[in-house]
C-alpha cells in the first residue's frame, strides 16, 4: 500500500475509535450541547422583546431577535464541542493509549486527524440540533438562496475544523483532562463577547475593538447575513482569512507537540 493509503485507512479507524467513545460517553457532548440551548431559550423568551425593541429601535417583536440571535448560537455550538475535542485528546495523551500507538505499525499523523475529523462531524451534528430547536422556536431563512445555504454551510465546516486544530493543540499541551476544559474555555467566553447577542455598534468604545476583531465576530455576522439573505461585505473575507489562519496555526501547533518527546 501507498503511504497515501496507508494514511487514509489508519485514519479512518482513529476515525471509528473516536465516534465510537462519542457513542458509548454521550454525556460531556450533550452537557456541551446544553449550554448554547439554554442561552438560546434564555435570551429569546427572558429576553427577547427587550432585546429586539433595543436592536430594531421600535416596537418589541421577538422574531426579529430570534433571527438576529441564531447564527451566533451555531457558531456558539461549535465552540463548545471542541472543547470536548481538547479534553478527548488529553485524557489519550495522560492514560498511556498513544504511548502504545507510536510503538505500533500506523500512520503517525492519523490519531490526530482521527480527532479531527470525528470533531468537526459532532460539531456538526450539535449545530444541526441546536439549528432545530432555533427553527422550533420561530427561526425563519426564507430569503436565502440555495448557494448562501451552501456557503453557510461551507463556513460552518470551516470553521469547526479551525476551532478543532486549535483545540487539539490544548489538548496536547495540558496536564490533564480538567487543564484541558479551561484551557479550551475562551471557546465558549468569546462568543459572548462578540457580536453574537447584540451589535457591536451597541457596545462601549473601549471594549468595541476586542468584540469587533476577534474571530467569532466576522463569522457570525457572515452567517447572519447569509442564513437571513442579507449582505456580508468584508466580513467573508475576514471570516475566511480566520479560518484559514486559525487551521494552519492550530496544525503545525498540534503536529509539533504531538511529534516531540511523549510524555
Amino acid at each position: 500500500m501507498s503511504s497515501f493509503s496507508l494514511a487514509v485507512r489508519d485514519s479512518s479507524t482513529m476515525l471509528r475509535r473516536n465516534l465510537l467513545h462519542a457513542r458509548r460517553y454521550p454525556s460531556l457532548t450533550l452537557n456541551l450541547l446544553l449550554t448554547p440551548v439554554m442561552l438560546l431559550l434564555l435570551f429569546v423568551y427572558v429576553f427577547g422583546d427587550v432585546m429586539s425593541s433595543g436592536i430594531g429601535g421600535g416596537g418589541a417583536d421577538r422574531s426579529e431577535y430570534i433571527a438576529y440571535i441564531v447564527p451566533g448560537i451555531l457558531l456558539m455550538t461549535i465552540g463548545g464541542t471542541v472543547v470536548g475535542t481538547a479534553v478527548s485528546v488529553s485524557n489519550d495523551m495522560t492514560e498511556g493509549i498513544i504511548a502504545r500507538f507510536r510503538t505500533m505499525a500506523i500512520h503517525r499523523g492519523s490519531v490526530l486527524v482521527g480527532h479531527v475529523v470525528g470533531s468537526v462531524l459532532q460539531s456538526g451534528v450539535s449545530v444541526v440540533l441546536v439549528g432545530a430547536v432555533g427553527v422550533a422556536i420561530g427561526f425563519r431563512s426564507i430569503d436565502a438562496t440555495v448557494l448562501e445555504w451552501l456557503a453557510a454551510f461551507g463556513l460552518l465546516v470551516l470553521f469547526a475544523t479551525a476551532l478543532t486544530w486549535i483545540a487539539v493543540g490544548m489538548g496536547l499541551i495540558s496536564p490533564n483532562a480538567e487543564a484541558a476544559s479551561n484551557n479550551a474555555l475562551p471557546m465558549i467566553l468569546l462568543p459572548l463577547l462578540s457580536s453574537a447577542f447584540v451589535p457591536v455598534d451597541a457596545m462601549p468604545g473601549w471594549f468595541r475593538p476586542f468584540a469587533e476583531y476577534q474571530p467569532f465576530t466576522p463569522a457570525i455576522e457572515t452567517l447572519r447575513g447569509l442564513l437571513l439573505g442579507t449582505g456580508i461585505g468584508a466580513d467573508g473575507w475576514l471570516a475566511a482569512g480566520w479560518c484559514v489562519g486559525l487551521t494552519v496555526l492550530g496544525y503545525f501547533w498540534s503536529t509539533s507537540k504531538f511529534g516531540g518527546d511523549p510524555r
